[in-house]
């Protein structure tokens, strides 16, 4: 675990509601919210079911499998602290379940990375305080 880790770490807006999240990936688990009325998964997390709109959630262990669904080489990051991780594979991933998530392929030159390759999630211990879910080709 580096504890030297000077890049800004995720502040979420609504605490309450990421912290299972959160949590997880301490334990290097992913987990999703999962309505309790129509089972559907969403990504971000929110207060009610995007789909259904009801209000009882519960978050479950997911396989963190999935897909490419796109991605963008960065050269150029918005914020300086990243500069020296240039250049870094910004991506949309399509989990098994269904759901989109935004994070960065780690493990394979870039060159190599296509639209459609399977992955799969990775934990990166950042600080005591925070891990963050990447993903790496399989």
């Amino acid at each position: 675990m580096t504890t030297q880790y000077k890049k800004p770490v995720p502040r979420p807006l609504n605490p309450e509601h990421t912290k299972p999240f959160w949590d997880a990936a301490k334990r290097h688990e992913l987990v999703l919210p999962r309505c309790t009325k129509c089972s559907r998964y969403h990504f971000y997390p929110r207060e009610e079911c995007p789909y259904c709109m009801t209000p009882t959630l519960e978050w479950v262990k997911v396989s963190g499998k999935g897909r490419l669904y796109t991605y963008n080489v960065v050269y150029q990051p918005q914020n300086r602290a990243f500069v020296s991780e240039v250049p870094y594979v910004y991506a949309v991933i399509q989990l098994e379940e269904g759901v989109k998530m935004v994070s960065n392929i780690v493990g394979r030159p870039k060159e190599e990375l296509k639209v459609d390759m399977p992955v799969e999630a990775v934990f990166e211990d950042v600080t005591p305080e925070w891990t963050l879910v990447k993903f790496k080709p399989v």
